[in-house]
């Protein structure tokens, strides 16, 4: 248990806060100066009296600071996955009659926190278990990380980062762009985790439930893990909540938990047993991937039966036409459910889909619904044969034996919303302030017919600062981002015109073999571009079919009329030219896969999702690894290469320092 001190510190700082908020940026006031300065000197004494401070203590203020990069930092101790099973009774062996903490396997981003001299010194993130980030910055702004502790010794622990769900639905109700929407508060904690300005992290709630204590200096902890995480409350640590078991009242726990994880604010997705003698623990040692005095349980899939009750057909920007089923709703995994995905035409068929069949339905990850298995199979469902939103042509093509339904109309209202979407993303045009929902406003007032009207956007001005959601400092702000993104390459416009099969790698080396030439690329034989290294006759009949249409030519050359085009710098030596690569695991020696990728691509080279017949090297700095893509690899005789193996072949190009 908390000391009482310190559950009167937390009582106190939510108080203060509270009053904080409501007089400074609601202007009202809940209590007065005299109650808020006397509760302050409270807490203030209560600090100094138990050396800790809270992370939101109004006593403290943690300025907001951005940085370039995350640095990458090798962990003191490896951290290794925990082996698992959905078996209780196989738990139950584990346990047998060891005296066992049961705890939540909390779903977010796990930290490793440094304190020294009783200051937070260094937070890092998990990573590949071996190498993480530094994330210290972020970590200060933690809704719930103590600044400082009483021990002044060094400590090092373990925790997971976590948003609630409550605070996930706050944020993405926020956002109207329902392709920006993130996908559940595990990606949502991930990316707040790793920001470069903390300002971000702190404004997402990020929170932090400790459930290991790695090392602390000369402190008697009674070879129990329990004393550990007794004693972590004690300086002020939130940590996770366990119960202690043995084999024998472990269903009257488990069956705890079960009910609890219904109601819980925070993702989960299953318990962590772990044996509370410290000694005998450590003795067991681990295998080659998982520790001995630690077990995982994960919560079997929650299946449902329910009614198929329509299917509905969603458009995209390539006129592919999406199924998804809708159902009577269920309750899994503690949400209520009443849609999924299914994909393509074909998936369709095979489930034998029918209005009124008795489907089962679960989540995949206990995250995204989907449909297991339909258990009727009357096969009743009508394919439709018109576009839903603009009553065209539809029809069923089959491509690498995969069935989907497309739009004929090339003049869909849907396609132009998705295309336009496409043509102000990140990759692309990367204009902020054009959602989904704001493009479907402008396109529906006639504001934009074509890509260049985004750039005469201004002589609407009168009539957008009117519009719900938009003001002066909104359209300013707009108007700032469009002029920003005037400042391109040939690459990112040939991808931000949304030709079908043509991504930003396949634009930058058509781009580079035309030498940034929009004229020669406009112009170029299918055979020509078919014959460049990394492309073919798919993607060269998708660029030569869609510049052989003088409308789309007419939009190309209104949209470069507001374009300075920047030439991409490259290395001369293309010693990649022609070279698949795919990237796999955490790197050291980038920041990100996007960095490595940058630099494959200078050199000519060009980067994959997946590992097939024609790619040439595997990165994986975990080359002996069984993992599905080097067993591939394998397979097909293809070099796996460490980042280090990599960047040995990259010093042959005297364009890049190692």
């Amino acid at each position: 248990m908390e000391t009482a001190e310190v559950t009167r510190m937390k009582e106190l700082v939510q108080k203060l806060n509270e009053a904080a908020k409501a007089y400074y940026q609601e202007d009202r006031e809940i209590m007065s100066n005299r109650e808020y300065d006397a509760l302050y000197d409270e807490l203030e004494q209560a600090e100094k009296i138990t050396g800790i401070v809270l992370a939101d203590s109004p006593t403290v203020r943690v300025g907001y600071e951005a940085v370039d990069a995350l640095p990458k930092e090798t962990h003191e101790s490896p951290m290794l996955s925990l082996d698992k099973t959905k078996d209780r009774e196989v738990l139950r062996g584990f346990i047998g009659n060891h005296k066992t903490l049961l705890s939540w396997k909390m779903d977010g981003l796990t930290i490793v926190l440094t304190y020294e001299n009783g200051e937070l010194q260094k937070a890092v993130t998990r990573g590949n278990g071996i190498v993480g980030e530094v994330i210290t910055n972020n970590a200060r702004v933690f809704r719930n990380i103590p600044l400082k502790i009483a021990y002044q010794g060094r400590l090092v622990l373990r925790g997971e980062a976590i948003i609630t769900y409550s605070d996930f639905e706050r944020i993405n109700n926020s956002i109207e762009d329902v392709d920006a929407k993130y996908k559940n508060p595990r990606n949502l904690c991930s990316g707040s985790v790793r920001q470069l300005n903390n300002q971000i992290t702190a404004e997402r709630n990020v929170r932090f439930y400790a459930f290991a204590l790695v090392s602390a200096q000369d402190v008697d902890m009674h070879n129990s893990r329990e004393f550990q995480m007794e004693w972590l409350r004690t300086q002020g640590f939130e940590v996770v909540e366990y119960r202690v078991v043995t084999s024998e009242n472990l269903d009257e726990v488990m069956d705890y938990f079960a009910e609890k994880i219904v109601t819980n604010d925070f993702p989960s997705d299953g318990l962590v047993a772990l044996y509370d003698d410290i000694s005998y623990g450590e003795s067991l040692g681990s295998t080659a991937k998982f520790p001995r005095n630690a077990f995982a349980f994960k919560w079997a899939d929650e299946v449902r039966e329910t009614t198929l009750r329509e299917i509905e057909w969603s458009p995209s920007r390539t006129g592919l036409i999406n199924p998804i089923a809708v159902f009577d709703p269920v309750e899994l995994e503690g949400t209520t459910v009443s849609r999924a995905s299914v994909h393509n035409v074909s998936i369709v068929k095979d489930l034998k889909l029918g209005i009124g069949d008795t489907i089962q339905v679960y989540k995949a990850n206990m995250i995204i619904p989907q449909i297991a298995e339909n258990l009727t199979q009357s096969g009743n469902l009508e394919i439709p044969d018109t576009c839903p939103v603009c009553g065209q042509e539809a029809k069923i093509i089959c491509e690498n034996d995969v069935e989907a339904l497309y739009c004929m109309n090339p003049d869909c209202v849907a396609k132009k919303i998705k295309a336009f979407t496409l043509f102000v993303s990140r990759d692309a045009m990367n204009i902020d302030g054009l959602s989904e929902a704001t493009l479907e406003k402008f396109i529906a007032k006639g504001f934009i017919h074509n890509f260049g009207d985004i750039f005469e956007i201004e002589k609407y001005r009168d009539e957008i600062v009117t519009m719900d959601g938009f003001g002066e400092k909104s359209f300013d702000n707009l108007i700032s981002s469009i002029e920003k993104a005037k400042d391109t390459t040939i690459a990112k416009v040939i991808y931000s015109l949304g030709i079908s099969n043509i991504g930003l790698s396949n634009a930058k080396i058509i781009c580079r073999y035309f030498d940034d030439d929009l004229d020669k690329i406009r112009s170029a034989k299918e055979e020509e571009i078919s014959a460049i290294d990394g492309i073919g006759p798919v993607i060269a009949g998708s660029l030569t079919k869609y510049f052989a249409k003088p409308e789309n030519n007419q939009k190309v050359d209104h949209l470069m009329g507001y374009l300075h085009i920047v030439k991409e710098e490259k290395a001369d030596n293309q010693i990649f030219a022609g070279k698949n690569f795919v990237i796999t695991g955490s790197l050291e020696r980038f920041s990100n896969r996007g960095e490595a990728k940058n630099l494959i691509e200078s050199l000519g080279g060009k980067v994959t999702g997946s590992v097939t017949g024609k790619t040439n090297y595997l990165i994986n700095n975990d080359v002996n690894s069984n993992s599905s893509k080097n067993k591939k690899a394998r397979e097909l005789g293809i070099p796996i290469l460490s980042e280090e193996d990599f960047l040995k072949l990259a010093e042959e190009s005297k364009q890049i320092e190692i």
